[in-house]
């Protein structure tokens, strides 16, 4: 079984790129906290940072949405690749991402919170918000 799930924070901007095929494909890395021990060192490195790609509607949904520091959810598989580089043989190991949920809500122009899909689409929740904060306590039935 090769199964990954993280949340983290992405590190920098996300950048979208079409290979030849057409496909788009977007290479980023988001900083996993790890627990730290009680008696560690202060100024030691608390986060691992992980290598992620995505592809397609996905990528390009990441590259729209996502920011540095955006908190965000992965899901996907480990893989390992290799390629040559001034004839010597470099390995990469990457989540290979099949899906990625982005956990913090967005705040639009008018400093309104908005949450949104992995597709960018505000959720029903945000749609009758407005609705649900209007209700009065005198307007319940109990």
């Amino acid at each position: 079984m090769n199964k990954v799930i993280l949340v983290g924070r992405i590190t920098k901007d996300p950048e979208l790129r079409n290979i030849q095929s057409g496909s788009s494909v977007v290479n980023f890395t988001i900083a996993v906290n790890r627990p730290v021990a009680q008696n560690a060192d202060q100024n030691a490195n608390n986060a691992d940072f992980i290598n992620c790609v995505i592809w397609n509607k996905q990528a390009e949904n990441l590259a729209k949405y996502v920011k540095q520091g955006s908190l965000i959810g992965v899901e996907g598989r480990i893989q390992t690749r290799s390629y040559e580089s001034n004839g010597q043989t470099r390995y990469i190991t990457e989540v290979l991402c099949d899906n990625v949920q982005f956990l913090e809500t967005k705040k639009d122009g008018n400093g309104i919170q908005k949450n949104a899909d992995q597709n960018g689409n505000s959720t029903e929740e945000d749609q009758y918000a407005s609705k649900i904060n209007s209700v009065d306590d005198n307007d319940l039935p109990f």
